[in-house]
C-alpha cells in the first residue's frame, strides 16, 4: 500500500489550495479513505473521511462548509479542496486508509504534505 499526497503549499487567509492523494498497491474503490492534519507541537486530528465509494462523507467540525473531500476511483485518487483556509488550518496534511472493506481505524499512512496559511 502506498499512499503519495501532494498540493501543500503557502497560502493567504481566505485563499484556497487542493491536496490529492494517489493510491496504488490496493483496490482503492474497496476502501474508505481520510484526511488528517497536525499542526506544530499538536497531535494528529481528524480532518474528514469519505466511504468508498463517495457517496458519504464526514467533518471535523472546525472545517465544515469549508473542506470538500471527494476522490475518483478510476484515477485512485482522493482530494481535499480547502477554500477559506485560516491560519489555524496550518499544518502537515496526511492521507489515509482504512483497514479494511467494511471499515476499521486507518492503518495505512501517507508521506503527508505541508499546508502553511499566512499572510
Amino acid at each position: 500500500v502506498q499512499l503519495q499526497a501532494s498540493g501543500g503549499g503557502l497560502a493567504q487567509p481566505g485563499g484556497s489550495l487542493r491536496l490529492s492523494c494517489v493510491a496504488s498497491g490496493f483496490t482503492f474503490s474497496s476502501y474508505g479513505m481520510g484526511w488528517f492534519r497536525q499542526a506544530p507541537e499538536k497531535e494528529r486530528e481528524f480532518v474528514a473521511s469519505i466511504t468508498p465509494g463517495g457517496a458519504n462523507t464526514y467533518y471535523v467540525d472546525d472545517v465544515k462548509g469549508r473542506f470538500t473531500i471527494s476522490r475518483d476511483n478510476a484515477k485512485n485518487t482522493v482530494y481535499l479542496q480547502m477554500n477559506n483556509v485560516k491560519p489555524q488550518d496550518t499544518g502537515v496534511y496526511y492521507c489515509a486508509r482504512r483497514a479494511g472493506p467494511t471499515g476499521g481505524t486507518y492503518i495505512y499512512w501517507g508521506q503527508g504534505t505541508l499546508v502553511t496559511v499566512s499572510s
